[in-house]
């Protein structure tokens, strides 16, 4: 799966896909060939960081 550069962009489109399509950050991670620690950083050099009990960035 290509995600977004923009991490505003991406900050979008992976909470709309953990909200719709996955039951948690790891399972979307695997399936669009992403690392996970890799999404967490670029997400929170927006200051956003991972909620497991929300399943999204907040």
């Amino acid at each position: 799966m290509e995600l977004p550069k923009d991490a505003a962009m991406l900050l979008s489109v992976v909470n709309m896909k953990l909200r719709d399509f996955y039951p948690s950050l790891g399972t979307f991670c695997e399936e669009a060939g992403v690392g996970e620690e890799e999404l967490k950083a670029r997400l929170a050099a927006i200051d956003y960081e991972y909620d497991a009990e929300r399943n999204q960035f907040v």
